[in-house]
């Protein structure tokens, strides 16, 4: 029970990192970066907050993994057992995955226009008449990238609660001994 519980904890915290802090770059950094007067501080402010929150952000992502790891490892029994659960996890487990790949990716993004900062911006990820086609496509893709991360995190969080709702004595008995 206390590696679960560790585990748990664990998994839930950071995922709770992961989405939190993304909606509150998306919506916070970059929204307070946007409101800068001079252009080019727009995008250079947005890149050295996302830059500090980077370590913070893969930390929590390695978290997480480890948190699920412990947790499928807890629950291999059941998981093999009742039914939905699996398909549950495999489904979470998938997402998960995504969603780090996606986060990755945002960070390129985000290292690219860091690059291309004193070109400036309208906004953080809306580019400037002029800009290099680089920038811009590197805004366009991030003004996407920066709702999808606390989508999929987001997502992840309301499985992860799906699980735990799998877990109550009432679902276990069903899901176990009422298999189809």
């Amino acid at each position: 029970m206390a590696s679960n519980l560790l585990s748990r904890s664990v998994h839930d915290l950071s995922a709770a990192a992961w989405f939190g802090g993304s909606l509150m770059g998306a919506v916070g950094l970059n929204g307070a970066a946007a409101a800068a007067k001079d252009p080019k501080e727009r995008t250079r402010l947005s890149t050295i907050g996302w830059a500090k929150w980077t370590p913070v952000q893969t930390g929590a992502l390695v978290a997480h993994a480890v948190g699920g790891i412990g947790l499928t490892f807890g629950n291999k029994a059941r998981l093999a057992k009742q039914k939905g659960a699996g398909a549950t996890t495999v489904t979470k487990t998938a997402l998960t995955l995504a969603g780090m790949g996606l986060t990755a990716y945002t960070g390129v993004l985000g290292a690219k226009v860091g690059k291309l900062a004193e070109q400036g911006g309208e906004g953080v990820t809306e580019p400037r008449p002029g800009a290099s086609e680089e920038l811009k496509k590197a805004q366009k893709q991030l003004k996407v990238l920066q709702w999808a991360v606390p989508v999929v995190s987001g997502t992840v969080i309301v499985l992860g609660a799906q699980q735990g709702e799998q877990q109550r004595p009432s679902n276990l008995v069903e899901g176990i001994f009422n298999r189809r």
